[in-house]
């Protein structure tokens, strides 16, 4: 293709004798929308992080020819200083974790800085100003107050968009997305999307989009190319492959949808709550301007006056916009504040949670978390077998050896990570793994010490449709069969859709509706709920 921005011609990637990537060939124009789809694990990232030569230990062979309007280069040929030029300047790249890919003893403000100095030789002042200026243009509020957080101390949809202002900070050619809008509520996804066409229109940016949202696919990509077990099986406009898709793994992807198969019947009468809440509030220290910062601390209320109450068997959903408070929720429900932060009455099967180690650690195996990044919640060195297995070694100290280790091969086959189809699946490490599989391993290790309640903080956000159906279907059967309570936190309506049977809605840390799930789906009352199900 004569006018390609990028063209990708045979690019395999392989590590050792295990061929990931087998012949991919594309091509991307100027201003063009591409989105790469497939189920985790597929090659889509390989893919990705091979044009830039990211990737330690690969071999990569094929050709990516890049023409910036001045020469065509080959990427995989470059030396490495000519290729260091081009990175981050005309190919940028969004990562799928931002928590793992931001420097966490850098303010985010100073990393965007960072990259507008070295590559725009910006002054300190005016690079500071710009990247205040990049957090706001993504949606982040209060951007200059933002711009001097270090990244554990902003809401993971907050990392993601410092994430997306880094990577547009130098206004680049193409733009390699990895699931860009993963942590993202649905009225952010909005608005990201709006500010990636609008620098498409300005810059004749072009974005190779890959993700698993195959709602934002539609909406946004001009072409789909759809890849499985490393080849690409069939590509073509988004409306032919969305109308008619033609391979069978496509008509696959395309009927995957959340599916409710929950008990629709009333919660036992009587019966003590998994979870209750009663005037929840919770305060973080701020530091105060001037002088009185030296004597005592400002406050920020992040939660305030949540009553709710999860019944044995039942689910409760939690929605709202980053920075609504849902993750604060969940850190209070898992007894992980201070006792000075938190105010009002948590209790998980009628028990209050003491705060104190020895006291609460009975608890701590009746409730279990996943948390949204799988990266950062598992430990990089730790195998799988251990880290799956710390629960039973924590809780349940008399099990033996050998039996530990066959609980955890259960474990992992129920979610979907049978060792036959992962060979020497125990003493692998998280890296080894694709985002959706990591997920996976940190929900077994969550249900082998076989809980009473699951705090489910963005479960499938990193997972693809039809990974995402099957782990919603896996953890509706273990509600059935265990009569497990789930506290659901999700920017996802159709997830809450398939899976809640109550429903809460966070805005600036207050509830402003709740009530049974289809009621609240399906008849919003207040306007704020009314603008994320219509963002939806």
């Amino acid at each position: 293709m004569t006018n390609a921005l990028l063209e990708v011609q045979d690019l395999r990637v392989a590590f050792g004798a295990k061929t990931v990537v087998d012949g991919v060939s594309l091509a991307i124009v100027p201003g063009e929308k591409l989105a790469l789809v497939g189920e985790s694990g597929s090659g889509k990232t390989v893919t990705a992080l091979a044009l830039l030569r990211l990737l330690h230990g690969a071999r990569v062979t094929g050709q990516a020819r890049f023409n910036d309007g001045v020469q065509t280069r080959d990427l995989l040929a470059l030396p490495e200083h000519e290729l260091r030029g081009l990175r981050g300047d005309d190919i940028a790249m969004i990562f799928q974790e931002p928590m793992t890919a931001l420097n966490p003893l850098m303010p985010v403000g100073e990393q965007i800085a960072e990259v507008l100095r070295l590559k725009r030789a910006l002054t300190a002042a005016q690079s500071a100003q710009a990247a205040i200026e990049l957090l706001a243009k993504t949606g982040i509020a209060e951007p200059a107050r933002r711009a001097g957080a270090f990244p554990h101390q902003l809401s993971g949809g907050q990392r993601q968009r410092a994430m997306i202002a880094m990577a547009l900070a130098c206004e680049p050619k193409l733009l390699l997305a990895d699931e860009p809008t993963t942590a993202l509520d649905v009225s952010l996804r909005g608005q990201i999307l709006d500010l990636l066409g609008d620098l498409q229109r300005d810059n004749g940016m072009a974005v190779l989009l890959i993700t698993h949202d195959l709602n934002l696919v539609r909406r946004f990509a001009d072409r789909v190319a759809v890849m499985q077990q490393g080849q690409l099986v069939e590509q073509g406009a988004t409306a032919t492959i969305f109308n008619a898709p033609q391979h069978p793994y496509t008509q696959k992807l395309m009927a995957s949808k959340p599916e409710r198969d929950v008990d629709e019947g009333p919660p036992a009468s009587g019966a003590t709550p998994a979870l209750a809440a009663q005037d929840l509030r919770v305060v973080y220290p701020t530091p105060l301007p001037g002088i009185r910062g030296w004597f005592r601390k400002g406050e920020f209320v992040a939660l305030h006056g949540a009553d709710f109450a999860i019944a044995p068997g039942r689910t409760l959903g939690v929605i709202g916009e980053s920075g609504s408070g849902k993750s604060t929720l969940a850190q209070a429900a898992l007894g992980l504040l201070p006792r000075r932060q938190v105010g009002g009455i948590v209790q998980v099967s009628g028990q209050p949670w003491q705060l104190k180690a020895a006291a609460d650690k009975p608890l701590r195996r009746v409730v279990q978390v996943v948390f949204q990044d799988p990266f950062s919640s598992l430990s990089p060195r730790l195998t799988v077998e251990e880290i799956v297995g710390e629960g039973l070694l924590v809780h349940m100290p008399e099990v033996s050896p050998t039996e530990r280790a066959a609980r955890v091969r259960a474990a992992l086959a129920e979610v979907g990570l049978p060792e036959a189809q992962f060979p020497n699946l125990l003493a692998r490490y998280p890296h080894e793994f694709s985002g959706g599989q990591r997920q996976r391993i940190a929900l077994a290790r969550a249900l082998i010490v076989r809980p009473q309640l699951l705090v489910l903080d963005e479960p499938t956000s990193a997972l693809d449709v039809t990974i995402q159906k099957q782990v919603l279907a896996l953890l509706q059967q273990f509600q059935r069969e265990r009569g497990l309570s789930y506290l659901l936190i999700t920017h996802d309506v159709d997830v809450v859709r398939a899976m809640a049977h109550e429903v809460i809605v966070l805005k600036d840390g207050a509830v402003v509706e709740a009530g049974p799930a289809h009621q609240v789906l399906s008849a919003a009352q207040h306007p704020y709920t009314q603008k994320l199900l219509a963002a939806a």
